[in-house]
């Protein structure tokens, strides 16, 4: 039997997530660089609700506005009832590529107008973050990777293969814009992508992009629910916890309710490094001083301490 073609592959996988994540929803946006993965979700989107493009312009390559210019033109010729070119300034916290992607995401958040934003994050990209995580050793939640609904973004295409996205864009006519960067060796993701993943597809035989993205999804359904268990002990606390109460949890349950208790009095961007460091204040106590936390405000650090059998958070100026 002859496969479907590339477009109904992806009209299926929007459907599906249409009736498990947004039933009921009338009209969405797309997410559109102008690249494979998102002009080839724009055209799905286009023939199944009313989609908007949404076309963030950095300003961080030369021609950057004929790429949103084009991109714009082939949203309306697929079918979007509308198309809208953002620019945008990007700054230089936490290197390019993360500047980059804050100043995409707050400014497609801006512009939805209460719809969800359609991403074109595939199956390889997934497969991605997950040696990134691993990478970087920041725990299951990392490792984890995307979520499909994490509203109002949405990635109804986690399950599909990159090569999907291209062979639609064939099918219908459409010739994408390249992102130089994607190709760019200085950029750790573009080195997973054209040298380590196919050097383990090949030592491994195959199927190792497959096998992340369940890897992936069988942590991420494991996190949520140690989530919830803590989530449920955070909100039966009084107060600041109870370094004793703590420590008599699981070390998954106690260090997921630090996290949450961390995050509710202002810290983020945590990482695993710095929970366990407030983990010790608990397990390992031998009178050690406050541990810094990202979330400090302007000319001032955050720190977690602990006090009379107590954990409690602190601002120090800078």
């Amino acid at each position: 039997m002859d496969r479907p073609g590339a477009v109904a592959e992806l009209r299926s996988a929007l459907t599906a997530f249409a009736s498990d994540y947004t039933a009921g929803e009338h009209r969405w946006c797309v997410a559109l660089s102008g690249g494979p993965d998102s002009l080839a979700l724009a055209a799905a989107a286009a023939a199944l609700l009313p989609t908007t493009a949404l076309i963030v312009d950095h300003g961080l390559q030369p021609g950057s506005h004929e790429v949103a210019s084009t991109a714009k033109e082939q949203a309306l010729a697929v079918g979007c009832v509308a198309a809208e070119i953002l620019c945008v300034d990007v700054g230089a916290e936490g290197g390019p590529e993360a500047a980059a992607r804050s100043a995409r995401y707050r400014a497609l958040d801006t512009a939805r107008r209460g719809a969800p934003v359609l991403l074109g994050h595939t199956l390889d990209d997934q497969a991605e973050t997950v040696l990134l995580g691993l990478g970087r050793g920041s725990g299951a939640r990392s490792i984890a990777g995307m979520r499909p609904y994490d509203p109002p973004w949405c990635r109804p295409l986690l399950g599909v293969r990159r090569a999907v996205t291209h062979r639609a864009c064939a099918e219908l006519g459409l010739t994408p814009w390249h992102d130089p960067h994607n190709a760019d060796a200085r950029f750790t993701r573009a080195r997973l992508r054209s040298e380590v993943l196919p050097l383990l597809e090949g030592v491994l035989g195959g199927g190792v992009a497959e096998a992340l993205a369940r890897t992936a999804t069988a942590l991420r359904e494991d996190t949520e629910a140690l989530d919830g268990i803590a989530a449920e002990i955070l909100a039966g606390l009084d107060g600041d916890p109870s370094t004793d109460a703590l420590a008599s949890l699981p070390d998954a349950i106690r260090r997921r309710v630090i996290r949450g208790w961390l995050l509710a009095g202002g810290a983020c961007g945590l990482t695993d490094k710095h929970i366990r460091a407030v983990d010790e204040l608990v397990t390992r106590w031998r009178g050690q001083g406050g541990v810094a936390v990202p979330g400090g405000r302007s000319r001032e650090r955050l720190f977690a301490g602990r006090r009379n059998g107590v954990l409690t958070l602190y601002r120090q100026p800078v």
